[in-house]
């Protein structure tokens, strides 16, 4: 089966997560009963806000005008100014990216920078104007926008109301015209890169990640690049969303494992899997993002103290653009200066 990696890149409020929704319908990923509103926010934050803040992926099998089927992997991105580092490392993981504009409202500045930075990361890129129900929408203007400012071109741009489910097949034909095959190579050592981690109190690090070369299978013995530890792969599978266990990743492919790894910081995002006692070189990692607000801040009772530690060292493992050092005041007592 063929496979399509892509991420949709859209500004907040401009229908990405509407989109997703309709592409996991289309698929079958859920069946019409299952469907919720934005199925890829799993965040209560994300539902609350309307907003995407994780990285989320999903498997899906398409059924393609060609009579050939595809497997399809979304990886969601968020679109708030915010999250730009969790942007970054969906984009690593694919060889497309869905433009995906506001057809009355036009590019935005926050669209922009994220479009940028996929195109450095040399990702094919197919805009889509969306909202086109909407009596202000005026596609045409839209797409002069999208080639003057961006230099991509939009005349074949697919005009969809992802709400009303208008022109979504329209889309995914252009993904599996367009967006390039991953490089498969199977045969070679295991080179897996992380894109997200996050911690699962019964099966340790859960770790979401892109298969550069080779395989991983349940029961190899694996090794975290800047760890030199070993670990046993004991889960292997793919979301679509519903959790879906499998046997092994091949190269190209996105999926999570679980190796039992209960450090907390023992799957950096960025990292390189390899397999144990191997030579393999690691892969081109991210880059370190810089905090862009600091704040200070106290446990309300001091014995809170360890707990707020531990807290803190779950929540740099799901977001790794976080920082945090021991501080302390003598007003408040024992704390930590954190930096987002």
């Amino acid at each position: 089966m063929k496979i399509r990696n892509f991420s949709i890149i859209a500004h907040i409020d401009h229908g990405k997560s509407t989109l997703a929704d309709r592409i996991i319908e289309l698929c079958g990923g859920l069946s019409e009963r299952e469907m919720t509103s934005q199925v890829l926010d799993t965040l209560e934050l994300e539902q609350e806000r309307g907003i995407t803040i994780k990285s989320q992926t999903v498997n899906l099998t398409y059924q393609a005008d060609d009579g050939e089927e595809y497997q399809f992997n979304l990886i969601d991105t968020p679109g708030h100014v915010d999250f730009s580092y969790e942007v970054s490392r969906s984009l690593s993981a694919c060889e497309g990216a869905i433009l995906l504009v506001d057809a009355s409202q036009g590019v935005e500045a926050q669209t922009l920078s994220t479009c940028y930075n996929a195109v450095e990361e040399g990702l094919t890129i197919i805009p889509v104007l969306n909202k086109i129900d909407l009596d202000q929408s005026d596609p045409e203007r839209v797409k002069k926008e999208i080639e003057e400012i961006i230099g991509v071109d939009a005349s074949d741009a697919p005009c969809i109301s992802a709400k009303n489910g208008i022109g979504i097949k329209e889309v995914l034909e252009q993904v599996v015209d367009l967006v390039p095959e991953p490089e498969v190579e199977k045969d070679e050592p295991l080179q897996a890169s992380i894109i997200d981690s996050w911690f699962d109190n019964y099966l340790g690090v859960v770790s979401l990640v892109r298969v550069v070369k080779g395989k991983i299978k349940k029961g190899d013995k694996i090794e975290i690049f800047s760890r030199k530890e070993t670990h046993s792969v004991d889960k292997i599978g793919v979301f679509t969303p519903k959790i879906s266990d499998l046997e092994e990743l091949e190269s190209g492919q996105v999926g999570f494992i679980c190796a039992s790894i209960k450090e907390i910081r023992g799957a950096p995002v960025g990292d390189t899997i390899i397999k144990a006692n191997s030579n393999t070189p690691r892969l081109e990692g991210f880059q370190e993002v810089n905090p862009q607000v600091y704040a200070a801040l106290f446990p309300q009772n001091s014995d809170d103290f360890e707990a707020f530690r531990e807290a803190l060292e779950k929540l740099c493992l799901n977001d790794a653009s976080l920082q945090y050092e021991p501080e302390h005041s003598e007003a408040l007592g024992a704390g930590f200066r954190c930096g987002f």
